[in-house]
């Protein structure tokens, strides 16, 4: 008799009732009821759902047998660790690191039983998600190494070895045993899934194959077993949207996915894509788009890497400063921020991740309403006197500093002074640092049912109109009556203000 292991056990229980779905009751792929067309005319007039613009903050996790080595050169991603193994990239320093801790002979795939996750608990993480503020999580299913963390038959079957989570290392299905663990507290699962395959053996020898015999049925098996809201595609930048077949891939996804209405996908589908179709347009460490004309995340990490890099140090992390600010101007251009993390590979998060992530979600359980479901104001923010700084606009590795721009300006350089976002008539206006006396709100008149609202304590403040602008009045503050993170931007509701 096979013996059945605790997370088959678990796998099953999550199918039937966490996902709450029938068995597998896809709908037919019927011309008659085929609500989607295979093209991006018919795929771009599909609304993206609300429930995306108003979650506004998101956690990606990025987990994977690259987080045995965890280690790739500062500046560099960490998850990249067997291209830059086998290509001698990064002027050969994994390479390099490789031989001297693991040796020469010690190829890739030997970290496939040390990435053991025997500390992992997907319960204490759906904890510490909620925790954080965060309303959806984007989880690596499988990344350019083809490794999978739910049992894909697809992935062994290629490599001709076992290269999925149930078969190796944790023996567990991680995808769906977090998945179910997010949902129990409602926060909407988003699923990673890395297009190609740095050396896939159809991938190498031909493309089209790729596509049709190994992505398309692994693609589809995902999907169906957990119904994910966010589809997360990358790695599509060597071929168009034609060559990958996306568009009759979306079509098959909207077209069967019980929780259509829902689903929500990004931009990378080929080359040709990228902030040109999509339900949201992704940057990754860049400094998001200029305004909410179509719906835009910012990807990144808190250091430089998205898996764990063991090489970073205290200095490579931004601080939770730095990161709330990051969230508060993302937010007041109508964006969201999808703030990575990356676990180790005995499932533990980092404590200095943790730390962050409680610090951000310390802010947002004042200040929140500032942010969740908020729209961009007329403006995004108010600038001092003097000389704009430049910002670059971009979608990969475009420079960007809060920082710069609020509380660390270079000579002579205007900076934001507060930030704005909108909800149901009430402005929100979000300073990067205590006022002092008085908050001056440029062009921006109150009327006899406007309050002002200081959201940290939920104190009432005095206000007037002086010509043109709103005046607040602010209490004398006391830095110990508030929690560390609650000094790291100042959120205020001014009601009953017209748009």
């Amino acid at each position: 008799m096979r013996k059945i292991s605790l997370s088959t056990i678990r796998g099953s229980l999550f199918l039937a009732a966490v996902l709450m779905l029938p068995t597998p009751s896809i709908r037919a792929d019927s011309q008659e009821q085929r609500k989607y067309e295979p093209n991006w005319e018919s795929l771009d007039a599909r609304p993206t759902p609300q429930w995306f613009r108003d979650a506004k903050f998101g956690v990606f996790i990025c987990w994977g047998l690259y987080s045995v080595p965890a280690w790739s050169p500062k500046g560099t991603y960490a998850e990249w660790y067997q291209y830059f193994l086998q290509e001698r990239s990064q002027n050969g320093q994994v390479y390099d690191y490789h031989v001297k801790t693991f040796g020469k002979d010690f190829k890739y795939e030997e970290f496939a039983p040390l990435f053991k996750a025997e500390l992992w608990n997907p319960e204490e993480w759906a904890d510490l998600l909620q925790n954080s503020g965060a309303k959806y999580i984007v989880f690596t299913t499988k990344h350019h190494a083809g490794d999978c963390l739910w049992p894909s038959r697809e992935a062994s079957r290629a490599y001709g070895r076992p290269w999925n989570t149930m078969e190796m290392g944790p023996k567990r299905d991680l995808v769906g045993d977090l998945a179910a663990a997010v949902r129990s507290k409602g926060i909407r699962l988003g699923l990673y899934y890395s297009l190609y395959e740095w050396y896939h053996p159809l991938w190498k020898s031909d493309k089209k194959r790729f596509v049709n015999e190994h992505l398309f049925p692994q693609f589809k098996d995902l999907i169906t077993r957990y119904r994910p809201d966010i589809v997360w595609s990358d790695g599509e930048w060597d071929m168009t949207s034609e060559e990958w077949r996306s568009p009759e891939l979306l079509a098959w996804l909207f077209n069967t996915a019980p929780n259509e209405p829902d689903l929500v996908i990004n931009d990378r589908w080929g080359k040709d894509a990228r902030h040109k179709h999509g339900g949201f347009y992704t940057t990754e460490y860049g400094s998001g788009l200029e305004d909410d004309q179509h719906p835009w995340e910012e990807n990144r990490g808190m250091g430089s890497s998205y898996g764990y890099n063991r090489n970073e140090d205290i200095a490579d992390y931004r601080s939770a400063r730095e990161l709330i600010l990051m969230l508060v101007d993302i937010v007041s251009r109508g964006g969201n921020l999808c703030l990575d993390i990356g676990p180790m590979a005995d499932g533990k998060i980092p404590v200095i991740m943790q730390e962050r992530l409680l610090q951000i979600g310390g802010w947002l359980k004042r200040n929140g309403e500032a942010i969740y479901g908020t729209r961009m104001w007329r403006t995004p923010c108010q600038w001092s006197e003097g000389l704009r700084p430049e910002t670059k606009r971009g979608e990969f590795m475009t420079e960007f500093d809060v920082l710069k721009e609020t509380l660390q300006p270079d000579a002579g350089r205007a900076v934001k002074e507060v930030f704005f976002t909108y909800k149901n008539g009430d402005l929100y206006a979000i300073a990067a640092r205590w006022p002092g006396k008085r908050l001056v709100i440029k062009d921006v008149k109150g009327d006899r049912k406007s309050r002002v609202t200081w959201l940290a304590t939920g104190q009432e403040l005095k206000w007037k109109n002086r010509k043109e602008d709103l005046v607040i009045s602010l209490p004398e503050f006391d830095p110990e009556a508030l929690s560390p993170e609650l000094l790291c931007a100042h959120a205020f509701r001014i009601s009953h203000i017209g748009k």
